[in-house]
This record gives C-alpha cells, sequence and structure tokens, in this order.
C-alpha cells in the first residue's frame, strides 16, 4: 500500500502518519516529488492494512493498493526513478554509467592495467569476478580473498568504485568489506537466502536476469532485497536462454522499456553475456542506450585470448576505447550524457 499526501501537506502530517506505520510495525519508504509526497508502506502483511486508517489523518489525499505482485519494486510504490548513489557516482538518473573489467580477476597486474585502461577511457566503475560461478567444476573458479584485494588495491589506485560477484550468503560478510556493489549473478536470482542477506546490507545489489527468467520472477527477486530493507537494487538484462545457438544467449531489448515501465529500478544492460561474442557486443550495447538502459556491463581484457574466463565475449582495451566514443553519440541523441 501506498499513502499519496496532499501536495500542501505539512512536515508534521507527514510525520504523524510515518509514526503512524511504524507504530502498527511497517517499515516506511518515502519518496518526495515536485507536487506529492509518496509514503510507501513495506511489510509482509500490507493486504491486512485498513486504509481508512490513512485516509482520515490530517495531509492524507488517498491511499492505493499496489496490484503488482512486486510491491516495493514497482512503479505505483514509486513514481520517480531511483537513482542509487555510489561513491559519488550515481545509477539511474541522467547520466549513463559504465561498469568494464575482466570477467575475472586473474593476477595484480592483470586487475591494475585494465583498471587504469577502462578509467581513461571514460568507464565509472570497475567490475571483476573474484568468486566464479561456473558451469564446469573444472573450470577456474576465482583467486577468491586474493581477487579481492586486488581489486580493492585497483579501486585505491584509481578511484573507481568496484563490483564484484557474491555467490553464498556466507560470503556475504567477506565479501562486503571489499565491494562497493554486490553483484548477484543469473545462476543465482532465485537464491532466497541469498538476496535475505543481501536485503539485511547498506551497499548497493545488481540483480541480473535468471538464465530462463521472466519479467516478473526478475523483478520478484528485487523484492525479496527490497522486502528486507535495502532500497539501493538495480537489475541487469543479460540475455536469456532460447532455441537459438548462435549466440550465447538472446538478449532481450524489449527488457529494458518495459523494466522501466513496470518499475522504478535502475537497469543496466550486459551485452557480453547476451551475445557471447566480441564482435557483437559494440551494436547490442548500442541498441541498449537507444532503448533507455541506465548503464552497461561490458567485459574488458588486456588480451581476451588469454582470458581464463569470457574471452570469446572480452573487448581488448583499444576496442572499448572506440566503442565508448561511439556511445557518447547515442546517449546524446536520447538525452543522456556518458
Amino acid at each position: 500500500m501506498i499513502v499519496v499526501m496532499k501536495q500542501h501537506a505539512t512536515p508534521q502530517q507527514i510525520e504523524a502518519v510515518v509514526k503512524r506505520i511504524e507504530d502498527l510495525g511497517y517499515k516506511i519508504h518515502l519518496s518526495r516529488g515536485e507536487a506529492r509526497t509518496i509514503i510507501g508502506i513495506i511489510g509482509a502483511d500490507d493486504y491486512l492494512l485498513n486504509r481508512d486508517t490513512f485516509e482520515v489523518m490530517e495531509g492524507v489525499e488517498k491511499t492505493v493498493r499496489v496490484m503488482q505482485p512486486f510491491k516495493v519494486a514497482s512503479r505505483d510504490f514509486a513514481q520517480e526513478d531511483t537513482v542509487i548513489q555510489v561513491n559519488g557516482v550515481p545509477i539511474g538518473g541522467e547520466q549513463l554509467v559504465v561498469m568494464a573489467g575482466p570477467c575475472s580477476v586473474e593476477s595484480r597486474e592483470q586487475i591494475l592495467e585494465t583498471a587504469h585502461a577502462v578509467k581513461e577511457a571514460g568507464a565509472h566503475i570497475l567490475r571483476g569476478g573474484a568468486f566464479k560461478p561456473r558451469t564446469s567444476p573444472y573450470s577456474f573458479q576465482g583467486l577468491g580473498e586474493e581477487g579481492l584485494r586486488y581489486l580493492a588495491e585497483a579501486r585505491e589506485a584509481t578511484g573507481l568504485p568496484i563490483i564484484t560477484e557474491v555467490m553464498s550468503p556466507d560470503d556475504v560478510a567477506l565479501i562486503g568489506e571489499y565491494t562497493d556493489i554486490f553483484q548477484v549473478g543469473a545462476r543465482n536470482m532465485q537464491n532466497y537466502s541469498l538476496l535475505k542477506a543481501l536485503g539485511k546490507q547498506e551497499k548497493p545489489v545488481f540483480l541480473k536476469r535468471g538464465l530462463s527468467g521472466t519479467i516478473q520472477e526478475l523483478l520478484m527477486s528485487a523484492e525479496y532485497v527490497l522486502s528486507q530493507g535495502n532500497m539501493q537494487v538495480m537489475v541487469c538484462e543479460r540475455g536469456i536462454r532460447t532455441f537459438e545457438p548462435a549466440t550465447r544467449n538472446t538478449f532481450d531489448i524489449n527488457a529494458i522499456p518495459l523494466l522501466q515501465e513496470l518499475s522504478h529500478l535502475p537497469v543496466i544492460a550486459d551485452p557480453a553475456h547476451g551475445t557471447g561474442k566480441w564482435s557483437l557486443v559494440g551494436p547490442v550495447a548500442k541498441a541498449a542506450v537507444a532503448a533507455g538502459a541506465d548503464g552497461l556491463m561490458i567485459e574488458v581484457h588486456p588480451d581476451p585470448a588469454k582470458a581464463w574466463s569470457d574471452g570469446a565475449q572480452s573487448l581488448t582495451i583499444d576496442r572499448f576505447a572506440k566503442l565508448m566514443d561511439e556511445l557518447r553519440v547515442i546517449a546524446q541523441a536520447v538525452g543522456r550524457t556518458l
């Protein structure tokens, strides 16, 4: 449920409604727009709330039931776009954010070289995997905490915030000591224990769409994080599994505007996993920006032919720099900056 305050509701009237909600045992999300203040009620049993409880209070214009199953993620819950601040980098606003770096952290030298290069090209956030979920148990699984230390060193050297994947609730505390953004991979989109644990954290969560996940399932997974009180969630379209074997996945360009229609959360596109081919990353990245994506996640490696994972979909440093120049033109055409 949301409580819509009147246009000229006083701070005292708003605070009275907030106190009433909290006295009933619910959490609130306050959204102050140009014309209205909207108070979202967060709780497992919000359908039990009596609308008359709030509609008789001074300053309240109306109450509205959120009909979507994803209550807090719904556009009804927060009509203005959510903007997440990560060490001074806004995600979800006018500026298009680019997260770039290797699939896996392989060495100190590799991640430092890549970090400096992607920053020079204009990237805002450094990506790199220290813990890697792989289809085969015999594939490289990541450097673990050693990789996290290298990422932290790269952040110190470049000033770029870092994003890295977390796979288990048991790893949240350790990874939280290093990362600026928790990444939840496609294989863990419906790892509800992990999502609940991240919902209790104060750092943003980057949630990828599952291998065959529907839009509703993605937003319901986001709801698990949001319902625990962590409102800093962004969702990522990274391609889904279809009958087409020519590409690694089928990138769902429809998902970008649809997610923005249904939800207030920032929407990021991952054209590397969406295609699996470096030659397709640039065209799909441009399409995603044109479709309204709030950001991109792009895999970059100094020598993709020698990458320990996902080399086929990684851009070289020179190709990434060229793509960034091209993306600036697309961003400007759709009213964004890069």
